[in-house]
């Protein structure tokens, strides 16, 4: 029988080994079922303090820099990606209502959609079709992505901040009407989700 010693073990190298983020169920698949929770607790905990961390992002499991190093593996400087305001409202949107279609997209911009401003989202990683609505047209409804809340340090969308913890942050104008809509008529929609990152309501010059 495995000792829940050697289960963390296991759990630990199947990790190590992985290509890409695990899901608890697919590290039990590889080691025979087994409830493999307990270890990752175990595991997060002993890596809270070293070089590099496990995380859960969405639900997946990996192994990633601890934030305050990560500055030592940069070999060239960063390309800062600068997303126009429409991406911006359009990556919010989809944040707080999803699935969401880009008639609903509009509907709460308020004005049309570029195709293209999608396109840049999902090229990102952040964005991506989650399917199609069952009503008449059938149209593509779009979801954030496990990288979304990589990138963004989050474990899940309940963790998007709210509308008061962005403006105490500085992050949301007082007479920024548009901004606050977006995020107040998400909270009101989806009472069990927050609301958006604040890297997301960065107010870019350009526009769509």
């Amino acid at each position: 029988m495995t000792t829940p010693d050697e289960l963390t073990r296991a759990v630990e190298a199947t990790l190590f080994a992985a290509e890409e983020p695990m899901s608890a169920e697919a590290i039990a698949a590889h080691l025979a079922g087994a409830d493999v929770r307990p270890a990752l607790i175990e595991l997060a905990e002993h890596y809270r303090r070293r070089g590099v961390r496990l995380v859960e992002r969405g639900g997946r499991w990996q192994f990633q820099t601890a934030p305050d190093l990560a500055h030592l593996l940069r070999r060239e400087r960063e390309q800062v990606r600068k997303l126009s305001r429409a991406a911006t409202e359009v990556l919010a949107i989809v944040a707080y209502h999803e699935p969401v279609s880009r008639a609903e997209i509009e509907a709460i911009r308020g004005v049309q959609t570029s195709p293209g401003t999608l396109d840049v989202l999902m090229e990102a990683g952040w964005v991506r079709v989650a399917g199609r609505r069952e009503v008449p047209g059938r149209p593509v409804i779009y979801a954030t992505t496990p990288e979304f809340l990589s990138h963004f340090g989050l474990a899940s969308r309940k963790d998007l901040p709210g509308i008061d913890e962005l403006k105490a942050a500085g992050l949301l104008d007082p007479v920024d009407d548009a901004y606050e809509d977006l995020v107040t008529a998400s909270e009101a929609d989806s009472p069990e989700d927050e609301a958006p990152e604040s890297a997301l309501l960065e107010k870019p010059e350009e526009s769509a």
